[in-house]
């Protein structure tokens, strides 16, 4: 087993009906499944967009394992992307967890309580690749435990990961630059200073091409950029490393910015630094921005122009009080976008060729089917 983890099954697919010529018109039509063989090659068929679902075939920000509490089985997980058409996934852990005594699932939950970096989650996504992830799904072990505001500890815990499970991560993230919601639970933004220690790990990821996700919030609704500096000097000090930007830096505490002006900044900021990507994922984007028709007029225009720059997820928790249901829901939400995209945006992002670009691997994504062949 090939482990970015690249086990798969024979059942990670994309359900669409196709009518099948019957006498009795009522015969229900016949599903079409889109494999892992469909990203092998040229020669695979188009992608019928008319046909065939406008949801995204890569999740590439999926928490594996939940702040605290039980979590989803990981074998139940997989079945989640099974049943939705997910191909793709990064397994994330959590990297800063509640207290194993903690009641809590949410850090929202037990306000005061502490969050504690750790590889507990990080060790436990490994062993269920290893030994569980079927075969036609492709998943991507990351590592999330750093705490980038203690960048002397963050080469030992690779060091660890690495004589556990030699060669097998190969992203790092999502690790937090900023986040408000956790304030509340002991974890500020990380100084400023500390982001010239991060030398002697960037060292490593750049020297392995493993991309590194951060969330680092832009602001609030009261100081849209208040935090910019923050990741502008880490673009600054870094420019050679891939670093995806989770959320495009939004929030739930950053619900109000003028759509035009988000999308004028992200472009700038891409434009300026080409190892730069944005991941989409999060409901809350959907529901404070794409899904406003100040929005789509602002961002469809700004994702089909940066086409080449951008990732889908669903940034969905498997604590043990979601189930399929949620997770069909946030893939359905966070993809609506995709189906505003023209065609070549959404083979980038949705289809994946953009993730397989960034992580280097063996498979292409299929053409989109022209509507005049």
């Amino acid at each position: 087993m090939s482990l970015v983890v690249a086990g798969a099954l024979a059942a990670g697919l994309i359900l669409v009906e196709v009518a099948v010529p019957t006498e009795a018109s009522a015969q229900p039509a016949a599903p079409v499944r889109l494999t892992l063989d469909a990203f092998r090659g040229a020669g695979a068929a188009c992608y019928d967009r008319s046909a065939q679902p406008q949801t995204a075939v890569v999740d590439s920000h999926l928490h594996f394992r939940p702040f605290g509490g039980p979590a989803v089985p990981f074998e139940e997980v997989v079945q989640y992307l099974e049943a939705t058409g997910v191909l793709f996934a990064n397994v994330y852990g959590i990297g800063q967890m509640l207290p194993p005594s903690s009641p809590c699932t949410y850090y929202l939950d037990c306000p005061g309580t502490p969050l504690t970096p750790t590889l507990r989650n990080d060790f436990v996504n490994a062993a269920n690749a290893v030994t569980k992830t079927p075969e036609g799904l492709h998943l991507t072990l990351s590592m999330t435990f750093p705490d980038l505001a203690d960048p002397g500890s963050v080469l030992a815990g690779m060091e660890l990961l690495d004589d556990e499970y030699p060669g097998l991560f190969r992203w790092m993230g999502e690790v937090n630059l900023v986040k408000q919601a956790v304030f509340g639970n002991g974890r500020g933004p990380v100084p400023a200073e500390a982001i010239d220690g991060w030398a002697g790990f960037m060292a490593v990821l750049r020297e392995r091409g493993i991309p590194l996700a951060i969330h680092a919030d832009l602001g609030n609704d009261e100081e849209p950029t208040l935090y910019l500096p923050l990741m502008e000097k880490v673009l600054g000090a870094y420019p050679d490393n891939p670093i995806v930007w989770v959320h495009m830096g939004l929030s739930r505490e950053l619900t109000t910015m003028d759509p035009a002006r988000h999308a004028a900044l992200m472009a700038s900021l891409l434009e300026r630094h080409p190892n730069l990507m944005l991941d989409i994922t999060w409901r809350v984007i959907d529901d404070a921005y794409f899904s406003t028709p100040e929005g789509r007029a602002a961002y469809v225009p700004f994702l089909n122009g940066h086409a080449e720059r951008i990732l889908p997820g669903t940034d969905f928790l498997a604590s043990r009080d979601k189930d399929l249901d949620v997770y069909r829901e946030e893939l359905e939400v966070t993809s609506r976008i995709l189906g505003h995209l023209d065609d070549e945006a959404f083979r980038n992002i949705a289809l994946g060729e953009n993730y397989f670009r960034l992580l280097g691997l063996d498979y292409e994504a299929p053409r989109v089917c022209s509507v005049n062949p």
